[in-house]
């Protein structure tokens, strides 16, 4: 059996590595060096506090409140639609990929761009919360607490090595088809986790 930190450190690792909201704008800030070291915090961050929350036992309280993950859904899914609809006329519009330097937010504007990606998003909660918190549950005191740190420090790992290794894709982005590319990415990707966060609603709806 692997010991509470490493095997916190692989779930939690295992969770946070697939393309989503988050890591397609903390890698396009990164690519644009644009707040790297603020967004990476927050993004580890607001991952540690959750899995804080899920070791703690909160978990148990989200996943008996189906109404609260609807809600958070429906909200979060508007919120990518929109910004998946940013990004396409990026796509659209060529001539705005050609200055990066006009595209980079302030540090208000991408926090709280951050801040919608990270808590309007129910799997967000049920990855963390939900799932590293009922995971830890098999590991007496204090093998929880160490597999919660193994977790959260995996997402510590992950997004300062997405964030500050962007740079290394610099020469690549210095072509517009290659912003063209990634912001198509992004749309595709922010629209498909909308239709994700809705589906099991509509079907619901539709019984």
């Amino acid at each position: 059996m692997l010991s509470p930190f490493i095997a916190g450190f692989f779930l939690g690792g295992g969770l946070i590595v697939a393309i989503g909201a988050q890591n397609a704008y903390v890698l396009r800030q990164g690519l644009l060096r644009n707040h790297v070291f603020w967004l990476c915090l927050f993004c580890a961050a607001s991952d540690a506090t959750l899995i804080a929350l899920g070791v703690a036992g909160f978990g148990a309280f989200v996943a008996s409140s189906p109404t609260l993950l609807k809600y958070v859904a429906v909200f979060g899914a508007v919120f990518l639609v929109w910004y998946g609809w940013i990004a396409l006329q990026r796509v659209l519009r060529p001539g705005t990929l050609e200055a990066a330097q006009g595209q980079k937010p302030d540090l208000g504007t991408a926090l709280a761009t951050m801040a919608a990606f990270t808590f309007l998003n129910p799997h967000v909660y049920l990855d963390t919360v939900v799932l590293v918190g009922g995971y830890s549950a098999q590991y007496p005191d204090p093998g929880r607490v160490i597999f919660g740190v193994g977790a959260a420090l995996a997402s510590f790992v992950w997004f300062f090595s997405l964030g500050y290794g962007a740079r290394l894709l610099e020469p690549v982005f210095r072509k517009p088809m290659a912003w063209r590319i990634l912001d198509s990415l992004i749309f595709a990707v922010m629209w498909l986790l909308a239709a994700m966060l809705v589906s099991p609603y509509v079907t619901e709806s539709t019984i």
